[in-house]
């Protein structure tokens, strides 16, 4: 409990173990934020297509949650892979190391809990990835954001390099903005 009475989240890494609720999670989260930013036809669809938890990241030891309660009620991690993001499809290639001297590593799958938001946890989930990918030799974090990400990127620093389009495997497509962040030690 904090000074308020009311209950912290703690971060850990994540675990095969927190999958289920990983995807509850997510889908959960499209589903209230999405409507805001997104016809009913492209939220529906990123339920589906963008809530798949990347077990590659997980197993990585790049993917944290924060649990309060025994629930996860945030996530999101970095890769060092070359995927971009989860609902593009399986392409070749995908699981290819990122080379961090003249790769950037990628922020991926970050969500929050409608009731868990504005606490601080995406930015603390960011601060780790940061910590970990710069222990590893990386000097850029890109990250494909959906439109409700914007802002929180934004207020971490990440500048825009472009508006795009993200294709999801059933043809609905999405708005989004590749950004970019530069890493120091």
């Amino acid at each position: 409990m904090d000074h308020l009475g009311t209950t912290r989240a703690t971060q850990r890494l994540a675990t095969a173990a927190d999958t289920a609720q990983i995807a509850a999670l997510m889908r959960a989260s499209v589903l209230d934020l999405f409507p805001r930013f997104y016809s009913e036809q492209q939220s529906a669809s990123a339920a589906v297509h963008l809530t798949v938890p990347d077990m590659d990241l997980i197993a990585d030891g790049t993917y944290y949650v924060h649990e309060a309660d025994g629930e996860v009620v945030a996530c999101g991690g970095w890769s060092k892979r070359e995927k971009l993001y989860t609902g593009s499809g399986d392409k070749d290639g995908d699981a290819r190391l990122l080379d961090p001297l003249t790769e950037p590593a990628r922020v991926r799958a970050m969500f929050v809990r409608a009731d868990w938001t504005r606490r601080g946890l995406a930015r603390a989930v960011l601060d780790a990835c940061r910590r970990a990918a710069v222990g590893q030799g990386f000097r850029e974090f890109v990250l494909m954001a959906t439109l409700p990400g914007v802002p929180l990127y934004h207020a971490y620093g990440f500048e825009d390099v472009e508006d795009t389009q993200i294709p999801l495997p059933d043809g609905v497509i999405l708005e989004g903005l590749t950004m970019r962040l530069a890493l120091s030690a």
